[in-house]
């Protein structure tokens, strides 16, 4: 099986634009007729759904980003009435509200028709079992994939992340042939299995599909050497759908974007202007087809590059690089954003014995990403007892773990030892290479 969907993957550019354009005059008279917020800011530049007549008319329309979503938190984007969402998904925001997801039940089939197309990509079918340890509940990785190896009619196995000793039980017990997850994560297992004395060849593994947050070609050298797989990149991100919105194929050079879903463009990330096929900048997606939350022109703050050239593959779709980097500051640790914010909201809130004053160090031990955030005393509680400044560590480390949904190491400097900035403060500093 090459393709889930072969009229969609191999369809011509020009039968894609007819498709692409009639579902984004839809959408746009969608939004505009059931979304208060996209009505208002289409009536601000005096932008009419008739004015959108072909895809090539996209860029009149108004951009979203990330904190439009948070301001109209929980459901205040949703396109459709509650009673024919059939489920919520949602991700931490930057200042402790989730980003709050819906999915019709075309939604649904929607994606889980992407997840398909993804595996079936990476050489997945219906013989296959498929161990997927990304997240289970309100993350979106788990359940995408999970859809799309039933919708593809392979086995799933819905083993969540975490209790690694387990996972390698099922992955043996259970025969699997693929494995879904991060690629931290894969490393992991790969250290794990070595550490218990299991032979990687008992396993039946041959493909890896891994994503959530960014890796290198060495990484994926590194997986494939320690696994005995394949590995493939996939592409998603929550607010767009989930995971399954681009993946890579058999030519693994770059990811195909199932563009008659979301449809994506790259804009200079200072002035947005639109940059032409070939060009680095911000990725940005419109949903063409998405009911509960359509959304117009949202920047991901993703750079990469979009390439339209013809594929070993055969798939016409166009094809987008690797991550390069992001147009803002936010963190992916072990496959979970985090944003500076979200660290200064919680100091905040505690106060008293700590300062305003922090770092974030992010670092890499082995397979796995490390965050460490010092934090500085108030000159006032220097000379405490240390009892009493454990306690506010051990205070500082449940708020943060509550707050980003993974641990951090805390570390309580004296006053005034931070370093300051006259301009824009340096508060990160990643060692990750």
């Amino acid at each position: 099986m090459k393709y889930y969907n072969r009229e969609i993957e191999t369809m011509s550019r020009d039968g894609l634009f007819v498709l692409q354009s009639e579902r984004l005059v839809n959408a746009v008279k969608r939004v505009y007729e059931n979304v208060p917020y996209y009505r208002a800011k289409m009536d601000a530049i005096k932008l009419k759904p008739s004015d959108i007549k072909t895809i090539a008319d996209l860029h009149k329309l108004p951009f979203t980003v990330k904190t439009d979503i948070r301001a109209n938190y929980p459901f205040g984007l949703f396109g459709v009435d509650k009673k024919q969402v059939v489920r919520l998904h949602a991700s931490s925001g930057t200042t402790g509200k989730l980003t709050v997801t819906g999915y019709t039940k075309r939604d649904l089939e929607d994606w889980s028709e992407c997840c398909a197309r993804a595996l079936v990509s990476a050489g997945i079918d219906e013989n296959d079992t498929v161990h997927v340890a990304y997240g289970y509940g309100l993350f979106t990785g788990g359940l995408g994939l999970h859809y799309g190896v039933e919708r593809l009619g392979a086995t799933a196995v819905p083993v969540s992340s975490g209790n690694t000793m387990r996972q390698i039980t099922l992955l043996k017990d259970f025969g699997a042939t693929a494995l879904a997850c991060t690629p931290s994560y894969a490393i992991y297992l790969a250290e794990s299995m070595k550490e218990a004395g299991v032979d990687v060849d008992d396993l039946m593994l041959k493909t890896g599909i891994f994503g959530a947050e960014p890796w290198t070609e060495e990484m994926r050298a590194e997986i494939e050497k320690k696994l005995h797989i394949k590995a493939y990149d996939i592409y998603g991100l929550s607010e767009v759908s989930g995971p399954g919105v681009a993946m890579e194929c058999s030519a693994r050079r770059g990811k195909h974007v199932y563009e008659d879903l979301f449809y994506p463009e790259i804009v200079n990330p200072d002035t947005l202007e639109p940059l032409p096929y070939g060009e680095k900048g911000e990725l940005v997606f419109t949903t063409l087809n998405k009911e509960c939350l359509p959304l117009i022109r949202y920047r991901t703050r993703d750079i990469c590059t979009l390439y339209l050239e013809e594929c070993e593959c055969g798939r016409t779709l166009v094809k987008m690089g690797r991550i390069e980097g992001r147009s803002d500051d936010m963190l992916i640790i072990r496959g979970v954003n985090i944003f500076p914010s979200q660290i200064e909201t919680v100091l905040l809130n505690i106060g008293g014995m700590i300062g305003p004053h922090y770092q974030i160090i992010v670092d890499r031990q082995g397979s796995l990403d490390t965050l460490e955030i010092q934090v500085e005393l108030s000159d006032y509680a220097f000379s405490d007892e240390v009892r009493e400044i454990e306690k506010v560590k051990a205070r500082v480390a449940h708020d943060m773990q509550s707050m980003l949904g993974v641990s951090a190491k805390i570390t309580i400097v004296s006053p005034h030892s931070l370093p300051r900035s006259d301009g824009k403060a340096k508060r990160i500093i990643d060692k990750r290479k």
